[in-house]
Parts: C-alpha cells; structure tokens; sequence
C-alpha cells in the first residue's frame, strides 16, 4: 500500500539517514526537512514560449510555499511543443507526451514521497498530464499556467493577429492575394511576447478548465504571461498549497463528478478547444470514472447551456488578453451560476459559490465580448457531440469556429490516408467548393499520436474555402481553427472504422445542429467494402511503439490501458 503524504517531518527519524543526508547534499536543513515538503513540477524550456517563464513562476511559488510554512522542492518534466513540432515526425509525440508527463511527475512525486505538488505548466498536452498525476496520486495539488501572448500586430484590416494567422497568411498567399514579403512582415510581428498564444487553443483552454475545475486559483488561467499579476497569482498559489495541506484537503475532493460537470458546462459556454473533450475522458479515467461519463455530460448540457463568449477563432474582435481583461473563468461562471455546482470544492478551501462571492475584478466587464444566458452569441453551444453513421462511437465539433453557412453542410468526399498529402493537395490549389476532405489514418494508433489538422483548416481558410468546404478526421484540431470540422471520429481507420471505408465522390452530411455525421452510402456497399479492406499497422519501435499498442480509442480519452 502507497502511504501519501508522508508523515511530516520523517526525513528527520533515524531511518531516514541516506534520505536526510542526500537533501543535505542539495543544501537542505533539518528545519527545511521538518516541514511539509511541497514539489514543484515545473516544465520550464526554452524551446517553447509558453514555458519561458516558467521558470521565474515557480520562484515565485517557492516563495509563497516558504510564506505557508513550507519547504519547496523543484523538479522539471519534459514540454513538447505542437507549434515547433509542425512536420512529418513531430507531431506524433505531442499527444503521447500527455501520458508520460502524468507518469513522470507521479514518479518523482511518489518516490521523493512529497506531501504536496504544485503543478507549472502551460502548452497542450503539459497541463492535461498534469492534471492526470494529481487525480492519480491524490496529495494536495495546485496548478498554475503560464499564461498567455500579449496580442500580435495590426494586419490590413484586423485590430490584432496571433501566432496562428501567418498559416492563413500562407493560404492567401498561395492564392494570390499576399506577397511572401507580407507573410514574412506578419511572422515577424505577431508574437510580440511569450506565452501559450493569444487564442484560446487547447493550451490556453487546459488552463482555463484547470480553474473551472477548481484545481486552479480565481482569475488567475488567463493572465498574460507578461504581466507581473502572473508572479503574484504564483506567490498566492504557494500559499494556497500550504493552505490544502494543513486542511488535508487533496486532489480527488475537488476533481468530483460536480467538478467535472462544471469544466464541461464552461467549454459549451466559451467554446474551448476540441482536445479538451480528449483531455477530460483521460482525467476522468485517472479517477475511476468511466469516460461516457464527459460524453454523456457534453450531450446533457448540450441544449441547456449556449455560446456566453466569444474568443479567437469564434471572433476576430477579442483573444486570450480581452479574456482575461473582461474577467476570465470566473466571469462566465457567474452567467450561469444557475447551473453549475455551486457547493464544489476548490484549491481556495472555499466552494465556487463562495469563491464567486468573494470574486472582484478590478477591470471594467465587456458585455459584448462574455454575454448573459439570456442573450448569448449563439444558441449553440461552443462544443458538440457528433454521432452517426461515420462515427458510431462519436466525433467532436465546433460550433464556435464554424460559420453559419456551413453548419449543415453536403459535399463530395476526396480522401487522404495522410496530412501530408492532403497539405499538398490545399498548396496546389486542387481542393474545390463543395468538397468534403477526408483525412484518416492519423487516430491515436493509425497516426500514432493523433496529429492535429489545424495547417488544412488555416490554409483553406487563407484561400478563402473556410465557408465552402469541410474537413473530417479521425485526427485532431487545435483549438485556432475555423471553418466546418469534425475531428476525433472514432473508431479510427486503424480500427476498422468506417471513417476507413469512405471513397472518393462520396457524399457526406455534417449536421452541427443535430449532432450528425452521415455517410450517404448503403449498408450493403459498406458491407462490401469492409470485406475488401486492409490495414498494415506500423511497424515502430521506442516509445511510438508501445503506444501503438497500448493506445485506447478518442474516444476513451487515448489512455494508455
């Protein structure tokens, strides 16, 4: 039986003298040792933007443990990058680091036997793993991001870019409406600061449900990695966490059934990334939950909760930075207080309804930007659970990022086994209106790691396709793209799903407003077609390998089982 935490101040008993004298080594004193010995999981790197401060963030936690009575302890854990890993090869990894940054935290957390931790992260797949290891360990865990880009510069007619637009940009080029001078000037201008980007992709949206999940403090998931409010939100998460260990009150209280209700309900409100429904089903299942549970919550809250906030991509008027101007998570949270669950616990040790309370907001609200229940900018939710004959166990859309125009959509299917040779078909202007791409074959086991479409969708965007055309997947999006997409349709292709059997010229139904994916093709004729069928699975080896084999399906959350 694992025993956490550890007994405060056991480093200090006789048996402990190889563990006391190695601390020593690292200029630990016995007082140091006799108090609670809190980690400081932080993926501090200098290959990505979002961690650049991240470094200087957990100095900061380290200072509010020290205020609370702590002693801190830092350790790093590695932070793959989706933006760097662009490419045939990179993208395979990110989402497979998920799982190793959860094992690699809790293993350093439980062999070290540390009473707490303290999560740093910021980026995709870090934030998830994270919160992976505190639901499976369940010490007193805190989190805390990075925090967001300042906004990008003007372009022609847009107020602000991002670090997304210059693949737009590229679309636009290739169809003759910028010069590569102008691609070149936009690269150089839209990422005027670090952080996790100026949209709310699938890093800033992990670290916005970190807080409606309560495993993060009020106000503080959409702070502007700039701004010196980051460094006082990391000296108050140190005091927090000492606050969670003199109260016992650890990981698994606060991520209940209630708490991840309250995560879903806020991704149909804002319209979050995509991979956050991948994202949940995984930490649900680190919590015995079974991951129909988020699906099912999804599908419950569907018709109930609609779009309260708009944030690039579902608006070109406000990003990450207006977010968090116009109060953040919280914010939302009071919309529709009427719904979430008041009398969940937070890392505060206060309920979000006393958290709500207690909330004030220094800067002036914006209406426009976070709407009422009662005059939402869209009646859909920003998320959707799609179903049908191409998708038995479900796929993801977003209603957010998708135009009106194309939110029923018939098209002629022109399939792709890879992303490459789709990029390459979008470049030479081959795709046509009234086209549905198909991409398969990049699921968690058939990519491995599915990769994400986001560069399709941006240059097709660029080209001017965004509302003419769609694109289906048994991959994934980023949380940048718009346009008509479906991705996570699961079963895979490298499971026989019948995302497999789709030929050319096909027509294919996306419906967002029923939640419908249909194949226009005869039972019988898919019949035939599966008895034709053949996968290879690839041959990997090193750690694509055992993923390969281990993988559960999208919709399971791609665990590991």
């Amino acid at each position: 039986m694992i025993e956490t935490p550890r007994e405060i101040g056991m480093f200090l008993k006789e048996e402990y003298i190889t563990s006391r004298l190695t601390y020593r080594g690292s200029m630990f004193s016995d007082e140091d040792l006799a108090r609670p010995m809190v980690g400081i999981a932080d993926s501090f790197t200098e290959t990505t933007p979002g961690h650049t401060n991240l470094r200087l963030v957990s100095q900061y936690c380290k200072y509010g443990v020290y205020r609370g009575g702590g002693t801190p302890v830092e350790f790093g854990t590695i932070a793959p990058c989706d933006g760097v890993a662009q490419g045939h090869c990179g993208m395979h990894y990110i989402l497979p680091s998920r799982d190793n940054i959860a094992d690699g935290v809790e293993l350093m957390t439980q062999a070290h036997r540390l009473d707490a931790i303290i999560l740093v992260g910021s980026c995709d797949k870090i934030v998830p793993g994270m919160l992976m290891s505190a639901a499976r360990m369940d010490i007193p865990s805190i989190l805390i991001n990075g925090g967001c880009m300042l906004h990008g510069q003007p372009f022609r007619n847009l107020k602000r870019t991002d670090a997304t637009f210059p693949a737009e940009a590229l679309g636009m080029h290739q169809a003759g409406e910028l010069t590569r001078q102008e691609v070149a000037d936009l690269e150089a201008t839209c990422v005027p600061s670090g952080g996790s980007g100026q949209f709310y992709g699938t890093a800033n949206t992990m670290g916005c449900l970190s807080e409606a999940l309560g495993m993060s403090l009020p106000g503080t998931s959409a702070i502007p990695a700039a701004y010196t409010e980051r460094e006082r939100a990391a000296v108050r998460t140190g005091e927090a966490i000492m606050n969670l260990v003199e109260r016992k009150i650890t990981a698994r209280q606060i991520l209940t059934k209630d708490a991840l209700e309250n995560a879903v309900m806020f991704m149909l409100a804002s319209g979050g990334s995509t991979n956050s429904v991948i994202h949940l089903c995984a930490i649900a299942h680190e919590l015995g939950i079974d991951a129909s549970f988020i699906i099912d919550t999804y599908d419950k809250y569907a018709g109930k909760i609609p779009l309260l906030a708009k944030i690039y991509p579902a608006s070109r008027d406000y990003d990450m930075q207006d977010f968090y101007h116009a109060g953040g998570v919280y914010a939302v949270f009071r919309e529709m207080k009427e719904l979430i669950h008041l009398d969940a616990m937070t890392v505060t040790g206060k309920t979000v309804g006393e958290n709500l309370e207690e909330f004030r907001w220094p800067y002036a609200p914006n209406p426009d930007m976070i709407r009422s229940m009662d005059n939402p900018h869209s009646t859909l939710p920003g998320l959707v659970i799609m179903r049908g004959n191409l998708a038995p166990d479900t796929g993801v859309a977003k209603p957010a990022g998708i135009a009106e125009e194309v939110r029923r959509f018939t098209g002629r299917a022109v399939c792709f086994d890879h992303e490459e040779d789709c990029l390459d078909a979008i470049s030479n202007l081959k795709i046509k209106a009234g086209d549905v791409i198909v991409v398969r074959y990049e699921g968690p086991k058939g990519g491995p790691g599915m990769r994400e479409m986001f560069r399709a969708m941006k240059l097709l965007k660029g080209q001017g396709l965004d509302k003419s055309t769609a694109l289906i997947t048994d991959g994934r999006f980023s949380g940048t793209n718009n346009g008509c997409f479906v991705g996570h349709i699961s079963p895979e292709a490298a499971a026989g799903g019948p995302i497999a059997l789709v030929k050319d010229g096909d027509l294919i139904t996306i419906d967002v407003y029923k939640h419908e994916l249909h194949l226009h093709v005869s039972d019988e004729e898919l019949e035939k077609r599966r008895s034709e069928w053949h996968y290879e699975p690839q041959d990997l080896k090193g750690y694509l390998g055992r993923y390969i084999r281990t993988v559960s399906s999208a919709s399971r959350g791609a665990t590991l089982d």
